[in-house]
């Protein structure tokens, strides 16, 4: 089975989160999949950001949804990068994205990018809010969802298969065999997150997870060498 290595918002381990210069890194690395983050601008541009507000990773203040795209344009998210827009991202990197959504608002406008770019088989949805995977699976017909948990039980199944999710994006701290078993019985695929150490490494290869979701480019490397 294939070992899927995802780079966490690029490979914010070595680059500024969530930039082109990240993505960029990231496909260089040969990372299988890169995962980001969507929020929407006050003006309606999908952007790509993980907080909803933009203090974290520029030197701005605020929330996304109170600026417009040119207003964020004008901030520095790290070593002079600007926040992009879901669209240059598309044009920057060749390599398959997963792609978070924060809400329903959300979900509408990637609906509207994927099918107006043809991203079926080139764009996994994934979003801890179960109505949000399910607004994006109505929107888009053959998306490919996945569901994100941070505290969760066995119950993360039954809300995944509901949502309509082939996938679990599942925190590695949390994580145990009986979740994974009763996922593996429902057909479901299981991807961890983050793995940056060898002992996490060896954690989601003893789980026998599908893949894992890393801040640093080297777990590629290594993952093909760990049993």
């Amino acid at each position: 089975m294939n070992f899927l290595t995802i780079g966490h918002r690029g490979v914010m381990g070595v680059e500024p989160e969530n930039t082109l210069r990240s993505f960029v890194a990231a496909q260089q690395a040969g990372l299988d999949l890169i995962e980001l983050d969507l929020h929407l601008s006050k003006d309606g541009a999908l952007v790509v950001m993980h907080d909803a507000e933009v203090d974290r990773t520029t030197d701005g203040t605020g929330p996304i949804a109170e600026k417009t795209l040119e207003e964020l344009r004008a901030l520095d998210a790290g070593r002079g990068e600007r926040v992009p827009v879901f669209d240059e991202v598309l044009d920057s990197v060749r390599t398959p994205l997963q792609a978070e959504i924060k809400d329903i608002a959300a979900a509408r406008a990637l609906a509207e990018v994927m099918q107006r770019r043809d991203l079926v088989s080139r764009v996994e949805v994934s979003s801890f809010h179960d109505e949000a995977v399910a607004e994006i699976a109505r929107l888009v017909p053959g998306v490919r969802t996945a569901l994100i948990a941070s505290r969760f039980g066995t119950d993360v199944v039954e809300r995944a298969q509901e949502a309509g999710a082939a996938t679990l994006c599942l925190n590695i701290r949390r994580l145990t065999l009986e979740v994974v078993e009763h996922a593996r019985k429902a057909d479901l695929r299981v991807l961890g997150w983050v793995v940056n150490t060898q002992d996490d490494l060896r954690l989601v290869r003893a789980l026998q997870l599908d893949g894992a979701t890393t801040d640093y480019p080297e777990i590629k490397r290594t993952a093909r060498f760990t049993a």
